[in-house]
């Protein structure tokens, strides 16, 4: 099985039939250039090709058919990875223990986002020896949303949720976000009491409060991570680069509802953050006038009347 595709085999249960071949996802973004606005819509075209790099980055032969998860699992937890070698025994230790006493079934995949330390080595490991774990292995750095758009369109389960692989939130809060999954299409975390240094905090407030004043999302911590949506909308939000940040912003622009629920935080307890003041504060910016300029080209046709049998007033999104 090649390297950059390979799915965990279950511990002491029945294998599962193993690829030779790789998984090819295409993204089109041909729309974006016909964009009147060529001060907005040209870095935006570039972060949009920048971020389709990780579907591009699995690939797999017509001849056969990825894993099927959805007939074993509710829910597929994507554990974004980039060099995090010093938290993932750690946190694979939580995931394993979170998995014996879910009320859900739940697997994990991890996307290895180019790491150049020995996560990629830690996490072929973990898929070997445990079950319930699974990973792709994207050929180069994508960033946040590009490792977050690969796990989406790789899971086959109803649901499917997000953690980070720092482990600052805890995987039994997914218990709580289960309890709404019958209320909303997006169920988010909001970390009530964050365990951050002051600048971070003192950046976090202020870039939320700054998007929220744009947006009119109403949340006031939309980079929590820890989330679950349905899958079929996973798969169908425009995840540019830098987009995990309006995850909540683009649900509600597809007409769909968001619910919010506390979560608990605590601090990181290995390795380093990825990010500081300037890729949050400048990235920042640069996603919000892109979310800005896509807000108001978005188009949601609604269907008055058809011969084809589809439900009157349906929204095309």
């Amino acid at each position: 099985m090649p390297n950059h595709l390979r799915s965990g085999e279950p511990h002491n249960s029945q294998q599962q039939p193993q690829s030779t071949t790789t998984t090819t996802i295409t993204t089109s973004i041909n729309n974006i250039t016909s964009s009147s606005n060529t001060n907005i819509a040209a870095p935006y075209l570039a972060a949009a090709r920048a971020a389709t790099t990780a579907a591009a980055a699995v690939t797999q032969d017509n001849s056969a058919s990825p894993l099927n998860l959805a007939a074993q699992y509710d829910l597929t937890v994507v554990v974004p990875v980039y060099n995090e070698q010093e938290s993932l025994p750690s946190l694979f230790t939580a995931l394993q223990q979170y998995a014996q006493k879910s009320s859900m079934r739940v697997c994990f995949l991890c996307v290895n986002d180019g790491s150049a330390d020995r996560s990629l080595e830690l996490i072929e490991q973990q898929v070997v020896h445990h079950e319930h774990f699974y990973y792709i292995s994207l050929e180069q750095r994508t960033g946040l949303t590009g490792a977050l758009k690969a796990g989406f369109h790789c899971a086959t389960t109803p649901w499917v949720g997000y953690i980070d692989a720092d482990l600052q939130t805890f995987p039994e809060d997914f218990e709580l976000l289960w309890q709404k999954h019958k209320e909303g299409d997006l169920i988010c975390g909001i970390r009530a009491k964050r365990h951050d240094s002051w600048s971070k905090k003192i950046q976090s407030r202020l870039a939320n409060k700054i998007r929220n004043a744009i947006t009119h999302d109403g949340f006031s911590d939309t980079n929590c991570p820890l989330k679950i949506m349905r899958t079929s909308l996973a798969q169908s939000l425009p995840l540019f680069s830098g987009m995990h940040r309006f995850l909540p912003a683009l649900t509600l622009l597809q007409g769909k509802k968001v619910v919010a629920i506390a979560v608990r935080h605590q601090e990181r307890k290995h390795g380093t953050s990825k990010f500081n003041f300037f890729n949050r504060a400048f990235a920042g910016a640069y996603d919000l006038l892109a979310f800005v300029w896509m807000r108001r080209r978005y188009v949601a046709p609604v269907v008055k009347a058809n011969n084809l049998g589809i439900k009157e007033s349906q929204r095309i999104d």
